[in-house]
């Protein structure tokens, strides 16, 4: 069972919601989560334990894919938002980046993230000083912010989706796979940045996450996913610390790695499935 935290306000509640896609698949089986109020919570998981699907009914792009929450909700500062429209959500502060560096590579990397701007009011004036903000979080981009962005490199459109986002003036961004198809070190520098915006910028992140190793270094708290549902959730400290996180999702034991393959001596050892 998913354990709650009292310690901070929470900012994103997830109250034991289903996702049905096509009327016939059942995705999501009863997820309940909270963000608190400036954390980091890492969504864990092998693909297809359900964590886009969770980003995706917060943000409540599911319709586009034939999906819906067809039972639980969702609140947001303690008002419900699974019916409101994606761009209402963009307005309230709660923004999703993609899985997989969605850039409009026609444009430039500066016009990419003025683009983050449109829902915006603010007078040009704040929108350059806001600009000038995310270039100093990513001096990258500032190198290449007259190059177009579908002939930059993969970090680089992370960078530049991730900016995007930063321009709508965001108080929770929903982060999808950030380090997917990233050089190793190109992932610590893009999770070092999310790091720095989480503490200086009060931005709070709820990430989709593969690399249980590396979201978990950098996290306040965390999920794991299996089949749609969770399985175990804690502090980052105390996942990195379970025995069965270190076997099965670090690839760490008492007697060295493992292998995957030893598949019946994995689901014998999950001893939090019930």
């Amino acid at each position: 069972m998913t354990s709650f935290r009292l310690e901070k306000k929470n900012l994103l509640d997830i109250n034991n919601i289903e996702v049905i896609y096509d009327h016939v698949i059942l995705v999501l089986k009863g997820i309940s989560l909270q963000v608190a109020e400036g954390d980091i919570v890492a969504l864990l998981g092998a693909n297809g334990a359900g964590k886009t699907t969770t980003l995706k009914a917060v943000s409540n792009l599911l319709q586009s894919e034939r999906g819906d929450v067809t039972k639980g909700f969702i609140e947001y500062r303690n008002v419900r938002i699974d019916k409101l429209t994606p761009w209402a959500l963009v307005k309230k502060g709660v923004i999703q980046v993609m899985e997989g560096r969605h850039c409009f590579p026609h444009l430039t990397v500066e016009e990419n993230l003025l683009t983050g701007a449109y829902t915006r009011s603010s007078g040009r004036k704040v929108i350059r000083q806001d600009l000038e903000k995310v270039y100093s979080y990513f001096p990258r981009l500032k190198d290449r912010k007259g190059s177009q962005a579908g002939y930059t490199s993969g970090g680089e459109q992370q960078m530049t989706a991730i900016g995007r986002a930063l321009m709508a003036n965001p108080s929770m961004i929903l982060l999808d796979e950030p380090s997917m198809g990233l050089a190793p070190q190109l992932v610590d520098e893009i999770f070092e940045i999310v790091k720095s915006l989480n503490q200086n910028e009060g931005v709070s992140f709820l990430l989709a996450e593969q690399n249980t190793n590396v979201a978990l270094r950098y996290a306040d708290y965390g999920y794991i996913l299996e089949n749609g549902r969770i399985v175990m959730d804690g502090s980052a400290a105390e996942l990195s610390d379970n025995s069965d996180v270190k076997e099965f999702y670090l690839g760490l034991s008492t007697a060295g790695r493992k292998s995957y393959r030893d598949g019946k001596h994995y689901r014998r050892r999950k001893r939090w499935l019930a």
